[in-house]
């Protein structure tokens, strides 16, 4: 299926590598003009040297920090007094995996800054052009562990299934101006992010990274984990004219498929 976003402008977080980068990617490469965000200037500037321009695109970086949200907050009202966004993505780097023993009331507060304010300022901010142009796409980058819990990913199980709730609370809310809004449960992809995790999973096992990797893969449909790529294949769709009766939805997926819902 051929996805054009020509002409569209897009937002997308956490996009220096994994899975922001993929969709940034392949936002560009279905023709829309992307702003991307990250602490890394380095990593920020090769990408949009990078990313194609043959449909007109114009891009550009913004260097945040998701876990200092007072900062976080003057960048990105800032970028929006110069700048709309037809498509946001809101995705972030997670907050440190531990189970809840290991977790006290200040490690939850920094998560919800990171997860949960970082996510609905930015999108009331979007809201503004998307509800005068009666058209938007609110995509969320969130996690399988909002449908089963993993009990080593207290901070993240707890915070995400709120972004989740409050996404389906704004679908209803905004449906009648055009604008979708969905949230993706990502599973295993072959992420840094997924490597780091799985090398604390295997100090609390007593295994190695390669047994946690294969038993993660052996409950995987196509026994394997995801590329990010077709992460951004999904997110492109959503991105899409041809996503506009999709709205509300937490759809899971895993290993390059979508799973069962």
């Amino acid at each position: 299926m051929e996805v054009s976003l020509k002409n569209k402008k897009a937002l997308v977080g956490g996009s220096s590598g994994g899975i922001g980068k993929a969709i940034a990617l392949q936002l560009a490469e279905s023709g829309a003009s992307v702003t991307i965000m990250s602490r890394s200037v380095e990593k920020l500037k090769r990408i949009v040297a990078n990313l194609p321009t043959d449909k007109g695109q114009e891009h550009q970086y913004l260097v945040v920090d998701f876990n200092d949200f007072d900062a976080y907050k003057t960048i990105i009202t800032n970028y929006f007094e110069q700048n709309y966004v037809d498509i946001l993505v809101n995705n972030t780097q997670g907050p440190p995996a531990g189970d809840p023993l290991e977790k006290n009331i200040a490690d939850y507060q920094q998560a919800f800054d990171l997860l949960f304010k970082t996510t609905v300022y930015t999108t009331e901010l979007a809201l503004k052009h998307m509800r005068a142009n009666s058209l938007g796409r609110i995509i969320n980058v969130a996690s399988v562990s909002v449908k089963e819990p993993l009990s080593y990913l207290a901070l993240s199980n707890t915070i995400r299934a709120a972004v989740t709730t409050w996404a389906k609370s704004l679908a209803t809310a905004v449906g009648p101006d055009k604008i979708t809004v969905n949230s993706i449960l990502t599973g295993y992809f072959d992420t840094d992010r997924i490597a780091q995790l799985n090398a604390k999973k295997a100090e609390q096992m007593g295994i190695t990274e390669a047994e946690v990797l294969q038993e993660m893969q052996s409950r995987v449909p196509l026994k394997r984990i995801g590329d990010p790529k077709e992460y951004g294949f999904l997110a492109a769709f959503l991105a899409s004219d041809k996503a506009a009766y999709i709205t509300g939805t937490n759809i899971p997926i895993d290993g390059g498929l979508l799973k069962s819902m």
